[in-house]
């Protein structure tokens, strides 16, 4: 072969390597918008809402139903905002349960629907009254530390 058809070879995997890592990089990020179906709001208030971002999942058994849209400090109840897009695909009764999860034990956040079972259904706009906060590691830490120096003090 002659040099300039293997050079064109050569461009041409390094350029379809590029569009591979690219495609990777974006689905990893959650950038890519390939669930562009209908969508409605729903909002929650959390006191702690860890490393949660903005596009992070929202899943119920597992499944991804929405996306976190926005998320905001309420400056009224000192807690934080989330807006969740749900898809309109599913409903959920208007006693769920929203919860904020890790996948894995240092992966990335999500909220958690734990459905329940009233028969009437949250609607656009709604908000999420029961709601349970992060967990945060650090603190979990230290409550530990600081409960087995209490056990330690009171031994002497």
């Amino acid at each position: 072969m002659n040099r300039a058809v293997i050079d064109l070879w050569v461009g041409v995997f390094v350029a379809l390597g590029l569009a591979a890592l690219l495609f990777l990089a974006l689905k990893v990020g959650n950038l890519s918008s390939t669930d562009v179906g209908q969508t409605y709001s729903l909002q929650a208030h959390f006191d702690n809402i860890g490393g949660l971002k903005v596009r992070a999942p929202v899943k119920s058994a597992g499944v991804v139903v929405g996306r976190v849209g926005e998320i905001r400090f309420d400056p009224e109840t000192y807690t934080a905002k989330v807006a969740m897009q749900i898809d309109t695909r599913y409903q959920f009764p208007r006693d769920t349960f929203a919860t904020i999860n890790t996948s894995g034990l240092l992966g990335e956040q999500y909220v958690g629907f734990e459905v329940g079972g009233d028969p009437d259904m949250l609607k656009a706009g709604e908000v999420i009254k029961k709601t349970q906060s992060a967990m945060v590691l650090e603190k979990l830490i230290s409550q530990f530390m600081f409960s087995k120096a209490a056990e330690d003090e009171g031994k002497k």
